[in-house]
């Protein structure tokens, strides 16, 4: 071989060489949409990158995610799509703006209601719709989401617009449960039962159970540990001090649960990173920080939930597939607006 074509050689293979690690440089990142808060999921992500080398882009998508994605089409640069609400994961399903996939990972560390049977999204961590009540004024230890309907508590409960993903949420679990015409008598039970008219947030529920304007209210489990946490500033520490959480059934079933989840984008042009980022947030490294930064009850059976939390009591997250629950949600809406729940 001349000298000639050995340089022409080596040419040609730093050459292959460069366009391999630019390559390989380019798959070692991930484009990921969310609608979660980027200060809730940032050491999340940071532990991610830390344990993959991979870096993750984040698009912080406050609303309208389904709608951002569709319009990019197969140009999206999404990867991974994360958001709040079942409902939120099955419109992204319903849009096909998702991909399947198969994860042995994914599937061992996620309990099989809690994730879609196809694979087009998963569960990432769990908060439960509980009961606050007055630490003064309650002796509750125990109570069914049915007894909210109950007259005793007539003038007694606190709670945000039942229009609201989280409470259209219990009103779907409701409506499965039992089927829609019972699902009206008791939301009707339970508008006769307000103390005020619905409205604010989860927190303001605890707020007005100090100030005595309830005396019991519906809001979700990892507020609590913003508030005693301090997380919320001292005021807030003290509306989460003045309750008392209890962790309410179904009669023949469990707490119900709304979750937060993602799925691999269907144009994903990353998809294996994709489906690494997946698979390290059910890791047990991960999911121990979803408990305690986020105060979300980790998707994984093995992992305990921040003390605050694991304080509630033994979570038994209703049986019910999600998707089941997420088959009712229009007709939870309507229900609420046709009984005129919020007026």
């Amino acid at each position: 071989m001349s000298s000639r074509l050995r340089r022409r050689s080596a040419q040609l293979l730093l050459s292959l060489a460069a366009a391999f690690g630019a390559q390989a440089a380019a798959a070692a990142e991930v484009n990921l949409y969310t609608t979660r808060e980027p200060g809730l999921i940032q050491p999340l992500l940071d532990a991610f990158t830390a344990h993959s080398g991979v870096k993750v882009n984040t698009v912080f998508v406050k609303d309208g995610l389904a709608e951002r994605v569709a319009a990019e089409g197969r140009r999206s640069p999404a990867d991974v799509l994360m958001t709040v609400d079942i409902g939120n994961l099955i419109d992204l399903v319903d849009k096909d703006l998702v991909q399947p996939v198969k994860s042995p990972t994914l599937e061992r560390a996620i309990p099989a209601q809690l994730r879609d049977p196809d694979g087009r999204w998963f569960s990432l961590s769990l908060r439960a719709r509980v009961l606050y009540a007055s630490k003064d004024r309650t002796d509750l230890t125990a109570i069914r989401y049915e007894e909210l309907a109950d007259p005793q508590w007539k003038g007694r409960i606190c709670i945000r617009s039942g229009l609201h993903p989280y409470n259209t949420a219990l009103i779907a679990a409701y409506i499965a449960h039992h089927g829609e015409a019972a699902a009206e008598t008791w939301l009707k039970g339970v508008k006769a039962n307000l103390a005020r008219k619905p409205g604010g947030g989860d927190r303001e529920v605890a707020r007005d159970i100090l100030g005595a304007l309830c005396d019991i209210g519906i809001a979700n489990s990892y507020y609590v540990g913003r508030m005693r946490s301090g997380k919320g500033g001292p005021e807030q520490q003290t509306w989460g001090d003045a309750i008392r959480v209890v962790l309410p059934t179904f009669e023949g079933g469990g707490t119900q649960v709304n979750v937060s989840g993602a799925a691999v984008a269907r144009h994903a042009p990353n998809r294996e990173a994709a489906v690494q980022l997946l698979d390290y947030l059910v890791s047990e490294a991960a999911q121990k920080i979803y408990a305690t930064i986020d105060f979300e009850y980790p998707v994984r059976a093995d992992v305990a939930a921040d003390p605050i939390i694991a304080g509630f009591g033994t979570l038994e997250p209703d049986s019910l597939p999600l998707t089941e629950i997420a088959r009712h949600r229009k007709a939870a809406s309507l229900l609420a607006e046709r009984i005129g729940f919020d007026n």
